[in-house]
């Protein structure tokens, strides 16, 4: 593994926390076919002395609603067997159908008949990833590595989930529910790494998937349609489109667990734009409102009923709030909640899309502190300020 530039052999930055050693240990890899856990696997090869596997964690979903779209597991499988033989690194396929099944997919099918918005892949990663493989791994294995956009530091004795290096990439939101336990045994070795020095790293070694698209939508769906997935499952129930500030029945959607808090496409609404601000489930009905209204029903704050703490709970009250992965997160304050749990407080203008359900995840600085689903308010539903049964 001479191919790797040098630079880009070192392990993860100096920073205000200790950074955890990398011992020489017995390694297991998850790989996926993507050029992120490839080179992982390639990073953990370079820095030598490691008895590295490769395994490939094969879903339920790819067989069973294969008719729905093609899924890419022998694409996957491909790419991974010729990464692993030029590295000369076995590849041990798990499956991990059942698990799947009664687990993340059993959740997101719950929380969308709820009315709630699903986050699959967070999940995916605290039940699943490390949680089920992790299980059955058992103690043989020391230390369980990935590809995520995530850096792992140590700080008072205790392991702490750090952003990554490109800030754009990072996967920390999709981290945020792991444990102590789950933590302290993860590595994730291209997380001082930018995504353009990951590409750089997979073509000078060769790896035959060093140009491949990353891969887009939720962890157990592949390339088959959300909405072809809840289709399936949940089937069709139509109902009324209401402007939730005029009380107008402005069209019929297909089913409530089919759109989410704040979406604007695929409304099929003229005279626009309008977003979903809420929904009455009782009366299968779509709360909308028009664009130029929005503020009137965005929110400055939620209720996190159930937080988790990775390590601590956080000894302030000012901190950084993500309500969705991506690069952007926003100034907030923390203070326990009347009904428990904790209110959180946006610090700058309210947010539309506020979304119960859906996790939202805390930061101090560079440190991922955990997080939890968001709930409103009871006083604050929509439904309930509609005017009536009408």
């Amino acid at each position: 593994v001479q191919w790797v530039p040098e630079r880009l052999r070192s392990n993860i930055p100096n920073s205000e926390f200790d950074q955890y050693p990398l011992p020489v240990a017995r390694v297991a890899v998850l790989c996926s076919g993507g050029v992120d856990s490839s080179v992982a696997l390639l990073r953990l090869a370079a820095e030598g002395g490691h008895e590295l596997r490769a395994f490939y964690l094969k879903i339920w979903l790819e067989d069973e609603l294969a008719f729905l779209g093609s899924c890419p597991w022998e694409e996957d499988l491909e790419a991974l067997r010729g990464g692993c033989g030029l590295l000369e690194i076995p590849l041990e396929i798990v499956p991990l159908q059942r698990e799947y099944l009664d687990t993340v997919v059993a959740y997101a099918l719950a929380e969308l008949r709820a009315g709630r918005t699903p986050s699959p892949d967070v999940m995916c990663n605290r039940m699943i990833k490390f949680g089920a493989f992790v299980e059955r791994l058992g103690t043989e294995w020391e230390l369980v590595a990935s590809g995520h956009h995530a850096r792992v530091g140590r700080r008072g004795g205790l392991a702490r989930l750090l952003t990554a290096a490109d800030r754009r990439k990072d996967q920390t939101y999709f981290l945020s529910q792991l444990d102590q336990d789950q933590l302290r045994r993860c590595l994730f070795p291209i997380g001082d790494l930018t995504k353009a020095e990951v590409r750089q790293a997979a073509r000078h070694a060769g790896l035959p998937n060093a140009e491949r698209p990353d891969s887009q939508g939720l962890c157990f769906l592949g390339r088959v349609p959300f909405t072809d997935f809840v289709r399936c499952h949940l089937g069709e129930r139509p109902g009324e489109i209401r402007d939730l500030a005029s009380g107008a029945t402005l069209g019929e959607h297909r089913g409530t667990w089919f759109y989410t808090i704040g979406q604007r496409q695929g409304l099929g609404l003229a005279g626009g734009p309008w977003f979903v601000v809420g929904k009455d489930c009782d009366r299968d009905r779509l709360l909308v409102v028009h664009a130029e209204r929005l503020g009137e029903w965005s929110r400055s704050g939620f209720l996190m009923p159930r937080p988790h703490w990775i390590a601590e709970a956080p000894a302030r009250a000012e901190l950084r709030v993500k309500l969705r992965h991506g690069e952007h997160s926003a100034p907030c304050t923390v203070a326990p909640a009347a009904a428990g749990g904790l209110l959180v407080e946006l610090g700058e203008e309210a947010d539309p899309g506020i979304a119960p359900g859906q996790f939202a995840v805390l930061y101090d600085g560079e440190e991922c502190l955990g997080g939890g689903v968001m709930a409103w308010a009871e006083e604050e539903a929509p439904a309930t300020r509609f005017g009536g049964p009408g």
